[in-house]
């Protein structure tokens, strides 16, 4: 790892960095924002619940408020950018509100003709963030411990990334990684993205190689690699835009379980005016062809020889597959992953530079044949709204109401009422403290 970095520090180098650095005129700008963030939420049956943990059957109703503050250091000169993010988030009244933690630092250094390389915690983003994303709505922002190389200039982007976690220093051996940042040992990945000159298209490939730490610690450890692969295309005539992506999984996971699985999207957005738009779109993602979930009195769980449901890896998850989050950001009973189907239609309505507001309809389903189980899982009505109080100052909240199935009460272990409602209000107040120029 170290040759790596010595080779691509001294590559930028004899580029010519320093005679850049030594003939420009030397600006340094140093900004600072404190982002503070309150998130309250109320749910009925919006969560699942493991009927096994207890003898009684728990509530299926809670509310819970989280704060997240973050301090905010960005400084940048004419060959060099850095960033550091210092955080804290936790539910109020919890003992994490004492910890602080690092979700983002970095250093970036940019050669003249559009060489560059970036190293440290990286808040990475590709594309629509479906693959890999901050997922910024879960409070605690996704990051990655990396090496990153590219070029970008005259249309053209290229990445390649480099990342190696361990727990802690280990002269010896490798350390078996566990309950780290990221829960892989390993990933390389390559992004390209071109974009037509002047324009409507754009398309992106990405291709990433994802060690998996298998076996235990003390018996075998090694690691499995998965590969994930796939493109993107962005099309955007007047006042109507294309998305569609198609991706693939293949390798091994952690369980040394073959991977087979595949994911399609594709969503039409129409803007007639500045006013107001609407929206469509269909995203598919194979599941495994049977349900090992344990139903009571039943003991043992059928074994996978091929995994067949696709997994969005490091992305976004929040803003697809519904609000609730049901999907992606939380796992089925005993881990099965039947896949999903997601078709979706929304209008959004902005009355003034203020005022935000939409409405949006999601009808959800698996995507294998379920024995004595039918494959929908629900309906899906989402309300969304934010106002801008000032540019430091916002307030957004929405509202979800989800009549589900027997299959969603199955899969989830959800065993509450069938209707389920979600509701959330934020606060949002990002100041910028400090600029400073010279």
């Amino acid at each position: 790892m170290k040759k790596i970095l010595v080779t691509a520090v001294a590559v930028l180098l004899s580029l010519g960095i320093s005679a850049q650095a030594d003939s420009c005129k030397k600006t340094n700008r140093l900004s600072v924002t404190f982002d503070f963030l309150t998130h309250g939420e109320v749910c009925k049956g919006g969560l699942p619940m493991n009927a096994y943990d207890d003898n009684e059957k728990p509530s299926d109703q809670s509310s819970f408020v989280q704060g997240r503050t973050r301090l905010i250091m960005d400084y940048e000169h004419s060959y060099m950018k850095a960033k550091a993010v210092i955080k804290n988030s936790a539910v109020w009244g919890s003992k994490g509100n004492q910890d602080l933690g690092l979700s983002e630092g970095w250093v970036k250094l940019t050669a003249p003709n559009g060489l560059f390389i970036q190293m440290g915690r990286i808040a990475l983003s590709y594309d629509d963030e479906r693959i890999i994303g901050p997922d910024d709505w879960v409070m605690e922002t996704q990051s990655h411990d990396a090496l990153l190389l590219g070029y970008e200039g005259r249309g053209h982007k290229i990445h390649g990334l480099l990342a190696y976690n361990q727990n802690s220093e280990n002269t010896y051996v490798t350390t078996y990684y566990e309950d780290g940042a990221q829960d892989y040992k390993t990933m390389q990945l390559l992004w390209y993205h071109y974009d037509i000159p002047k324009g409507t298209l754009g398309a992106s490939f990405l291709f990433m190689n994802i060690g998996m730490q298998a076996g235990k610690k003390d018996d075998n450890p090694h690691t499995e690699y998965q590969q994930l692969m796939g493109c993107y295309v962005n099309f955007h005539p007047r006042n109507l835009t294309f998305e569609g992506s198609y991706y693939r999984q293949s390798g091994k996971n952690e369980y040394m379980c073959k991977i087979d699985a595949w994911m399609a999207s594709l969503k039409a957005t129409f803007n007639p005016s500045e006013r107001y738009g609407f929206e469509a779109g269909f995203d598919y993602l194979s599941g495994d062809d049977f349900v090992p979930v344990v139903y009571p009195g039943q003991q043992g769980m059928p074994h996978h020889y091929l995994n067949k449901g696709f997994t969005p890896v490091y992305g976004s998850h929040h803003q697809f597959y519904g609000l609730m989050d049901f999907f992606y950001e939380s796992a089925y009973s005993m881990g099965f992953t039947p896949g999903l189907q997601n078709a979706y239609a929304g209008f959004y309505y902005t009355p003034n530079n203020k005022l935000n507001c939409g409405v949006k309809y999601h009808y959800l389903a698996v995507a294998t044949n379920l024995e004595g189980l039918n494959r929908t899982l629900g309906h899906d009505i989402e309300l969304e709204g934010s106002y801008q109080f000032t540019k430091d100052i916002s307030l957004s909240a929405g509202y979800t109401f989800m009549v589900g199935t027997k299959t969603m009460d199955r899969l989830k272990h959800e065993e509450g009422d069938k209707y389920l409602r979600w509701g959330w209000i934020s606060l949002l107040i990002s100041p910028k403290l400090f600029t400073s120029k010279w």
